[in-house]
Order: C-alpha cells, then structure tokens, then sequence
C-alpha cells in the first residue's frame, strides 16, 4: 500500500495494525466508486472488510442504454442494484455486506425496516442538495437516533462475533463527498455510533487534502474496473473513467486521502 501524508503532520497511519474494517455507505455503488481502491489495497494486506449500505440507491438514475431495458418500475430496478452490489462486494472481496435496517443492523426489539433512497437535486454542476419530495421511508426523513441506534447494534453484532473488531468505521467526510443528502445522513450516525461503541472513525476525503493521509491504489486499478462494470445502471467504464448514468465524466478513483477524526 502507497501511502504519502498531505498537508500537517499526521498522528499516525490510521489503518496501522488493524485487522478488520466496516465501510459505511449510502447506496449500492458509493462503496466501489468512492472507496473501491482503498478495499482492495486494506484486503491485499489481509485486513477483513465488512460492508453496511443504508439503502437501495431506489432512485438512482440509469445510464442511458439500459433505460429501456430497465423501465420506469422502481422494484425492477432495485432488484437489479440488489445483484450489482452483489457482484461489486464478490470481485472486491468483501467479507460479509449488510442492509441498514435489517438484522443484525436493527436495533433490538424493533422490527425490521427499509430506508429507501431520499433522491438528490443538482444544486451546482459538482454539489447535490436535497429534494422536495422525499419519500416517507426515505433515510433523511428516519430520526437520526434511529439511524444512530441501528449501526451501533450492527457494530456491537459485529463485536460480538468478533472481539478484536471492527478496528475501525470508515465513510464520507461531513459533506457527504459531495454533498447528497444520504451521504450526509449516514455519515453523521456512523460518527455517532462508532463514538458510542468506542470504535474509532475514519473519513475519506480528495487526495491530497491537508492533514489527511493519501493512500494511492493505483496497482488494483484492473480489478477495481472489474467491480465498477458490476454497477451497469449506474455507470459506465471508459478506459480510465466513469462515465456517470447523467453523463458525467471523471477518472476513476485510485488514490483517496483518510482522517480519523474520533
């Protein structure tokens, strides 16, 4: 694993010695667009990696190509993010992924729910902001302690399975990377629950960003294409970019900066 430091100086290497890692997300794709070279660098260590993505990604918008094939049915195309994330979390390596809101990431003695993907608006051509019409189950309308209570009860199941983990909770940065209201949801619970169980948590931010450490996972750069064309509604691989379902460009992600904040 490359690693350089950005900016002030760093207390340290936040992955040193650690053993087992829960990466926290919003939708079925964030974990491999935003996080995919850091997984394959931390497992290529023999670090374990776990997974827990908060919703379906229900209102994702598909590329293009596949929006006929897809159709205007929302279960069609939740069903189809369900097995993309399936064979991302295969060709990455994950040991186990998990639902929020199902068990073991629900809080005991509550029955089990869905928290469906709130939607996003363009507020700039780069920043998201939040929607008017939300659904009711959405994740940004749940109460933030009911968030909060099921990842503590996912990372005390986890604890449980394991003592020695999970080491760390790692997700967005405050802004939800780039601003979408799921990202910012999730992110801020995760915080709260790994404070409560003691864990401590890492965010990801740009490369480069002063006080962060970069990792640069440029080696796993075929195998992190392999796991992007799992997300075909989604996106689409060109060479070394993604080309995003609303036509956006950008290389694909191998180098990323990580803070532990708590």
């Amino acid at each position: 694993m490359s690693r350089s430091a950005g900016g002030s100086p760093l207390d340290g290497d936040p992955y040193h010695n650690v053993r087992s890692v829960l990466f926290v997300h919003a939708h079925p794709d964030d974990e491999t667009l935003s996080t995919g070279a850091l997984i394959l660098m931390l497992i290529a260590e023999g670090v374990r990696v776990d997974l827990l993505t908060a919703t379906r990604g229900e209102r994702g918008e598909v590329v293009p190509a596949l929006r006929a094939k897809v159709g205007s049915d929302a279960n069609v195309l939740t069903g189809i993010r369900l097995d993309e994330l399936d064979r991302a979390v295969d060709v990455l390596g994950i040991t186990r992924s998990h639902y929020l809101g199902e068990p073991p990431a629900r809080a005991a003695g509550l029955a089990a729910r869905r928290y469906t993907d709130s939607g996003m608006r363009w507020v700039t051509p780069s920043v998201a902001g939040p929607v008017d019409d939300a659904p009711e189950d959405a994740l940004t309308r749940a109460p933030e302690s009911e968030i909060v209570a099921d990842v503590l009860a996912f990372l005390q199941h986890c604890a449980a399975r394991d003592p020695a983990g999970p080491d760390l909770v790692v997700s967005y940065d405050d802004h939800g990377g780039y601003g979408h209201p799921d990202h910012r949801a999730i992110r801020a619970a995760a915080l709260t629950a790994s404070r409560l169980a003691g864990i401590p948590f890492v965010e990801v931010v740009p490369a480069g960003t002063a006080g962060a450490l970069t990792i640069d996972g440029s080696t796993h750069l075929a195998r992190l294409k392999d796991a992007l064309h799992a997300h075909a509604t989604q996106l689409t691989v060109d060479g070394d970019h993604v080309v995003h379902s609303g036509g956006q460009r950008e290389p694909i992600v191998t180098a990323v900066g990580v803070r532990r904040i708590s």
